[in-house]
């Protein structure tokens, strides 16, 4: 799904008038109409998703964490698609760090289950479909290399014991997907809240750490305001590998319309096969 279809979508659902891209991923997202921001769902698939997420945010509303707020409880669809309308956030006072991040990700490992039924954290169940959409855009040989790699890192991640007591998770713990208001930081991107290990949301930052230049200053912030290091867990080098796996496919999904991601896939998938850890990946 290109801009200029997500575009078709909005009108299909109804949102018409002036609309200004912010981003275009799993979702194209949009600015609209006075002070709303909506989602477009790449595919049909995505729809229970997109109903599970605006779930979500009411129930972090009810609890009071600080979180983005659903404009509309239920998704609209539009051939298939969801779209899901959303508040949209006052301007940032600052940049989200490290720190921001390990405050409310204590906030929201203290919540008990919601009383409806959360997903387990399926990192690797996106690759194939990630996969699929690349088509020949890829190798046939790496995406037959990611297929075997995330068996693999499957079957290791189900005989993991945590350290940390389960319970809801955030699923893509990253300072990207805090934003920081005039009241402090809050939690957005809630598509992936799960109930699994904890430390799923902790070994997300040894990979930025690691792969993705973030300083390790602010992975040492983030620890200290979180209060524990998931280095020291024995699992964490399995839950980074199914990471990574799962990242290398995710950009594999934009290469047949974007020769940067492409180049990026490649990049990554190398890097994985030589086991070259210290190769730099770059966010996409």
């Amino acid at each position: 799904m290109d801009e200029a279809r997500a575009r078709e979508l909005l009108g299909v659902a109804g949102l018409t008038g002036r609309a200004e891209l912010l981003a275009l991923g799993e979702n194209a997202v949009f600015a609209v109409g006075d002070g709303l921001v909506v989602k477009v769902g790449r595919s049909a698939e995505l729809l229970p998703r997109a109903e599970r997420e605006l779930g979500i945010a009411g129930w972090l509303a009810e609890a009071d964490v600080p979180a983005v707020r659903a404009a509309e409880p239920e998704p609209r669809v539009a051939e298939g698609h969801p779209v899901t309308v959303w508040h949209r956030l006052p301007a940032a006072a600052r940049p989200a760090g490290a720190g921001d991040l390990a405050e409310l990700l204590r906030v929201v490992h203290a919540l008990p289950v919601p009383p409806f039924e959360l997903p387990a954290r399926d990192l690797l169940g996106g690759v194939e479909r990630w996969l699929r959409l690349a088509g020949d855009a890829i190798d046939p040989a790496d995406a037959a290399y990611l297929r075997a790699r995330r068996d693999a890192f499957a079957a290791e991640a189900a005989a993991l014991v945590p350290q940390l007591p389960p319970g809801p998770i955030h699923g893509d713990a990253l300072p990207r997907n805090v934003h920081v208001g005039p009241e402090g930081p809050v939690l957005v991107d809630l598509e992936t809240f799960s109930a699994d290990f904890r430390e799923h949301d902790l070994v997300v930052m040894t990979l930025s750490r690691d792969r993705y230049g973030l300083p390790p200053a602010e992975y040492d912030a983030f620890v200290a305001g979180y209060g524990w290091d998931v280095r020291d867990w024995p699992g964490c080098a399995v839950l980074r590998g199914a990471r990574e796996t799962a990242s290398c496919a995710w950009v594999a999904q934009h290469a047949p319309s974007n020769p940067a991601a492409l180049a990026e896939f490649g990049r990554r998938v190398a890097s994985l096969r030589e086991g070259a850890t210290e190769v730099r990946w770059h966010a996409f």
